[in-house]
């Protein structure tokens, strides 16, 4: 009787499956997430608001700082943590900062930072995510919803080359949630957030040498502390 030599196909098929997982290894390790250091020089968080119904006012905060583990195969799995130095908002006037700094609104003496930590990603498509976290303004914590945009991920042109990812954000807030509710005739409740960012690959832990001076090519030190002029006294102003 000719029929299927099953007994002699079965290292054959063992092998061929071994061959399989060996070969997928190497995948599962480079699809790992893969952990990022902001780069406080290259993110920026930009906030519009409506002023006594005349204009948006545009405002800036820079120097963010923290962390992202992401996998672009895998946006579930991301997670991000961020610190914003509330004091070191600009309107563009120095009067005007010193206003919207002051205890009747941000109170940035009593709340110098905020701070968003993720607690769930919604992927969309491969290069966009709705990031679900809870934002920590001004001594109240909201659940805020940021519309991500993957913009690149990729080795940066510049030294010391570090792959580096980018992204573009969007959210909208409103102030008196967090209660930052001063001037309610003159200053809009809601307040746009977008958000540009650039991480820079970490592997520090495994490799200290593998960071970056602060001075590197391409990515100026921020002013320091000790060289940054002092700035006025906190008054209760109009903005």
């Amino acid at each position: 009787m000719i029929g299927p030599d099953l007994h002699g196909a079965r290292p054959v098929i063992q092998r061929l499956t071994l061959a399989l997982l060996l070969c997928a290894t190497p995948l599962a390790a480079l699809a790992a997430p893969e952990s990022y250091r902001l780069d406080p020089v290259h993110t920026r968080v930009l906030f519009a608001v409506e002023h006594a119904g005349f204009s948006h006012a545009l405002g800036t905060v820079s120097g963010s700082e923290g962390v992202l583990v992401f996998d672009p195969q895998d946006w579930a799995s991301a997670t991000l943590n961020v610190t914003v130095p509330i004091q070191r908002l600009d309107l563009g006037d120095a009067k005007w900062n010193t206003a919207t700094l002051a205890r009747n609104l941000l109170d940035g003496e009593r709340f110098p930072e905020a701070r968003f930590v993720s607690t769930r990603v919604e992927p969309i498509d491969a290069g966009h995510a709705n990031v679900v976290g809870q934002l920590t303004l001004h001594g109240v914590t909201r659940e805020v919803t940021l519309a991500v945009t993957l913009n690149a991920l990729k080795r940066h042109p510049l030294p010391p080359f570090r792959r580096t990812a980018g992204f573009s954000a969007t959210a909208t807030l409103s102030r008196s949630a967090f209660g930052v509710a001063g001037w309610p005739s003159m200053i809009g409740d809601a307040v746009d957030l977008r958000i540009e960012a650039e991480a820079v690959r970490d592997r520090s832990a495994a490799d200290p040498q593998d960071t970056p001076p602060v001075d590197a090519e391409g990515t100026p030190s921020p002013q320091s502390p000790s060289n940054a002029p002092s700035p006025p006294p906190v008054q209760e102003t109009t903005p």
